[in-house]
């Protein structure tokens, strides 16, 4: 099974948190005409010192998809076109998760200062054509907003996916705090997982 090292990215652009689902609505496919995969699972740990109170975060919403809409004529696709089945290097690719923060005084201002928020996308390849890749993308928490999308939009062949069958899952770390009163990671979480084929397939 091939190896390659980790591709990492760190997103300056984030959505609103108007613009984000909060959980439960999060949805297991990018809208109501694709096929749903089944359910995630997820768990997170906070770390926190007794006399500043408690801090915590979810994770929901994994979504892994490709963005090719259908080919145009003579090209036809049948029984439709699968969100789940991307082309190696022609189709854009979205991977990305929501995290929401409660609202404790400690939250808040830990936010406020500055959280460095990574998540890990593990691509984990079956078989031996397909590879086993790590995508990194990292984004900072802003003053009053809990809720976040942490994600890319990218090719396969962008991160060294060669054609073969994936699951999909992530792990996440919160921290280190970009404030000098603060350089520790202070939260972990994990989710997963989704089913991903990358293929080669004809240019329209």
């Amino acid at each position: 099974m091939a190896s390659l090292p980790e591709v990492e990215k760190t997103v300056s652009t984030l959505p609103s948190e108007s613009e984000l689902p909060a959980p439960p609505e999060a949805a297991s496919a990018p809208n109501a005409l694709y096929p749903p995969q089944g359910p995630l699972y997820s768990d997170t740990e906070t770390y926190t010192k007794q006399i500043l109170g408690k801090t915590s975060f979810e994770l929901y919403c994994l979504l892994v998809y490709g963005t090719r809409g259908y080919p145009p004529y003579p090209w036809q696709v049948g029984p439709n076109q699968s969100p789940f089945i991307v082309d190696d290097d022609a189709e854009n690719m979205v991977v990305g998760l929501c995290m929401q923060f409660d609202h404790s005084p400690l939250t808040r201002l830990l936010l406020c200062l500055g959280v460095t928020l990574c998540a890990k996308f593990h691509f984990e390849g079956l078989g031996g054509c397909s590879a086993e890749k790590d995508l990194k993308v990292c984004i900072k928490s802003r003053e009053g907003q809990h809720r976040y999308w942490i994600g890319d939009v990218i090719t396969p062949e962008e991160i060294g996916l060669t054609p073969g069958y994936y699951l999909v899952a992530a792990t996440v770390e919160v921290g280190p705090l970009t404030h000098k009163c603060g350089q520790y990671i202070f939260g972990y979480g994990y989710i997963g997982e989704r089913r991903l084929q990358v293929a080669k397939q004809p240019n329209f």
